[in-house]
């Protein structure tokens, strides 16, 4: 783990979280990297040096509070936040990253662009930014913060992965997280497939739910 990078990011605050999922703690994170403020839910004990389930999500508002169908990320959040209760230890790290790091507006005028028929990684490109400006390291550092080296990573990623890997965080296990396509969605889930490189299986799913690898 980069020292410098962990002189430069903090807990500011912590509190107990109720939630639909049962009860949580939550701790904010501030740093001096991209200034913004990321949050950890976490279930049980994680600082024992055995592996941690965790999910990293990045932030999507038009999913998560304006109930928007064009992707999976409120699915995604609700399904990870409901597997790490059941299980009874984990962790959801909450990384402000909206439109793939490029921003609320940005992503909106994606969304006009794919109206006109470009797919969410052309999109990208026509405005100027690559297919994804999401970074890790600031979550590394969280998870160090929080005493957690050893990772049962749920994504269908492969760059969050190398991403933590990158920071000295061990991936002792990939758990899919694999929430099936609704009609609007579809060619959004394809494109992350295809172009991105998310491990997804989209003909082989059927109703909303988790699919766990053993």
């Amino acid at each position: 783990m980069d020292q410098e990078l962990l002189k430069n990011v903090w807990i500011y605050s912590q509190a107990n979280l109720p939630t639909l999922y049962g009860n949580f703690k939550v701790a904010v994170f501030r740093n001096n990297i991209d200034k913004k403020e990321h949050l950890a839910l976490i279930k049980g004990t994680v600082d024992d040096g055995e592996p941690v389930l965790v999910r990293m999500h990045s932030e999507c508002l038009t999913s998560e509070v304006l109930g928007s169908l064009k992707c999976d990320c409120r699915e995604q959040l609700q399904s990870a936040l409901q597997y790490i209760a059941e299980q009874g230890r984990g962790l959801v790290l909450y990384l402000r990253q909206e439109g793939r790091g490029i921003g609320l507006g940005d992503k909106i005028r994606a969304y006009a662009l794919q109206e006109l028929g470009f797919d969410t990684v052309e999109a990208n490109h026509h405005l100027g930014f690559p297919d994804d400006l999401r970074r890790y390291d600031i979550a590394a550092a969280m998870l160090h913060l929080l005493g957690v080296q050893r990772v049962r990573l749920l994504t269908n990623n492969p760059k969050k992965i190398k991403g933590l890997e990158e920071q000295g965080i061990e991936i002792v296990e990939r758990v899919p997280l694999e929430i099936p396509p609704n009609p609007i969605n579809k060619f959004y889930l394809q494109t992350k497939a295809e172009k991105s490189g998310h491990l997804l299986h989209l003909e082989d799913a059927s109703e909303l739910n988790i699919l766990i690898e053993n």
